[in-house]
């Protein structure tokens, strides 16, 4: 294999600047260089160049292997959407590069809240999308505030004397066993949890309640009833039984 013949060397400076690993020396080994010169344009094109986070695409593929995982495990997965609250004023007052600022300061914020296991993504402008695996019911409230603490208690240093807080608002909804979804309409509840957090004033969180897949006595009356009726009297034979012993 001729590297020569191939035009490398803008690929190969994209990813010596992005962080990743060392490249292979090429003329060692050509083949081993180029492997790792895509592995590291692939890992690029995952990931938001000003974060540092994931992006949108690697989010869509997260989230239908959670749903899928979802459905084999029947452990709930909870998707957070965060939007930095009045973002656009921040660009008007302090310009573009004091925006980019604080993208980056809530990224980190927001990553540090998280476990390994989580998935963190800039999901596009202001807004950020957070998957948590293997997350109970009872835990997605105290992750969400966890999350607008931390983003509200960054500090974002703009000029020798001057630093800057923004809050956010946060919401989220649940992937559920017994509720088949799609990566799309997940994302629509959570967003119209969102929406929700904002319209009660913002800097809040709002995280869609799961449904009750508990069956009541009487519906469960409703559901057993024909297994116990009598075809010749219309009745219950458990209920003439009781009646006859009277």
């Amino acid at each position: 294999m001729d590297l020569g013949e191939l035009r490398l060397n803008t690929a190969h400076a994209l990813v010596a600047e992005s962080g990743h690993a060392p490249l292979p020396p090429p003329q060692d080994n050509p083949a081993a260089y180029l492997q790792a010169l895509i592995d590291g344009l692939c890992e690029l094109s995952l990931k938001d160049p000003l974060t540092g986070l994931h992006n949108r695409r690697y989010l869509d593929a997260v989230m239908d292997s959670e749903i899928d995982r979802v459905a084999r495990t029947g452990e709930a997965a909870l998707l957070l959407v965060l939007d930095i609250d009045h973002f656009k004023h921040v660009n008007d007052t302090h310009g573009h590069l004091v925006g980019d600022q604080v993208l980056q300061a809530v990224a980190r914020a927001v990553r540090s809240c998280m476990r390994p296991m989580d998935t963190v993504a800039r999901y596009g402008g202001e807004e950020f999308a957070i998957i948590l695996p293997a997350c109970q019911f009872s835990f997605g409230n105290k992750v969400a505030e966890r999350v607008r603490q931390a983003v509200q208690g960054a500090r974002i240093q703009i000029a020798p004397s001057q630093t800057l807080s923004v809050t956010a608002s946060i919401g989220g909804a649940y992937a559920i066993q017994w509720i088949r979804s799609t990566a799309a309409l997940w994302t629509d509840r959570a967003d119209a949890q969102l929406y929700k957090a904002k319209q009660a004033g913002r800097n809040c969180l709002c995280i869609e309640e799961p449904p009750d897949s508990t069956v009541s006595a009487d519906e469960k009356n409703l559901l057993l009833a024909p297994l116990y009726t009598s075809p010749e009297r219309g009745e219950s034979p458990l209920k003439s039984a009781s009646g006859s012993a009277h």
